[in-house]
């Protein structure tokens, strides 16, 4: 079977929910607009859905020019925010983990309709300045750690199939694990096995395998915690107390991607401990949000 990218999934705002795309413009930096905005607490702090799950029902759209955001929970009657972005406000020192970084403040009407709506002071920030990778000599916005997350969709149906010989709730859908790539051709964990991929005219290098957590449990359109996928994934994917599925990449060459793009393995890598199935994972990232 020919590998293929199969899904583009770009999230605006962190922690907000993914828009699915046909087509996209990979930069260095990921996707154009992934993680451009996100929500900070008067400390600085970020906003996730880690600590806010209702963060999930938040449906971000930007064109690059307005930011729309909708709420998919009709027992929340809120109108949406149409958001233009400003150039010139405030620029917050501000933190992803224990990252720092900076974003524009935007203003005071964004940051009273997401803290009405959040129950939680807040404010919304855009993206300034440069964010390096810890690893891989990447360039990053407001996402947790790494640019891009890759997701084999072989990995989803193996991932599935063990929460229900477990007797867990599922089948999870693929945006429990809020990947901006998943390919398909790869097999399962096949995205561990690989080191870089070209895809369409673009080439990708893989880093590390993501960790995970509570996100991965929150139903993206409803906001509610289940155990899974976090109990199925801790008896054959855990290391040092923590679970990973996904693996973490830096775009090598930019340029347009698109769903049915053939991907291609221009260089594998021997698994790292832990790619295998039952055996410790390699060095952890946060979950990306």
């Amino acid at each position: 079977m020919e590998a293929r990218l199969t899904g583009l999934n770009v999230y605006p705002l962190k922690s907000g929910g993914g828009t699915a795309l046909r087509a996209a413009d990979l930069l260095p930096s990921g996707l154009r607009y992934d993680r451009e905005f996100m929500l900070v607490r008067p400390d600085g702090r970020f906003l996730s859905q880690r600590d806010l799950a209702r963060m999930a029902v938040l449906r971000p759209v930007y064109d690059g020019e307005v930011l729309t955001v909708d709420v998919a929970d009709p027992a929340l009657a809120f109108a949406p925010l149409v958001h233009k972005p400003v150039e010139d406000g405030r620029v917050l020192d501000v933190r992803v983990h224990r990252s720092d970084c900076q974003g524009v403040d935007q203003g005071d009407e964004a940051a009273d309709w997401f803290s009405a709506l959040l129950a939680t002071e807040c404010r919304l920030v855009r993206f300034t300045g440069e964010r390096r990778t810890s690893r891989g000599d990447g360039v990053v916005a407001f996402a947790d750690s790494y640019p891009l997350l890759v997701i084999s969709a072989e990995s989803l149906a193996d991932l599935n199939a063990r929460i229900a010989a477990n007797g867990g709730e599922g089948p999870l859908p693929m945006n429990r694990f809020r990947p901006n790539l998943v390919v398909e051709g790869l097999g399962a964990y096949g995205e561990d096995r690989v080191r870089v991929l070209r895809i369409g005219g673009t080439v990708i290098e893989m880093i590390k395998p993501c960790g995970r957590c509570a996100v991965t449990t929150t139903d993206q359109d409803s906001g509610a915690r289940g155990r899974e996928p976090l109990r199925t994934l801790a008896g054959y994917r855990r290391y040092d107390g923590a679970v990973r599925f996904g693996h973490n990449a830096v775009p090598r060459v930019t340029g347009p991607l698109a769903v049915g793009d053939p991907v291609e393995v221009l260089e594998a890598a021997e698994p790292d401990r832990g790619t295998e199935a039952g055996g410790p994972a390699a060095e952890l990232n946060n979950s990306e949000e």
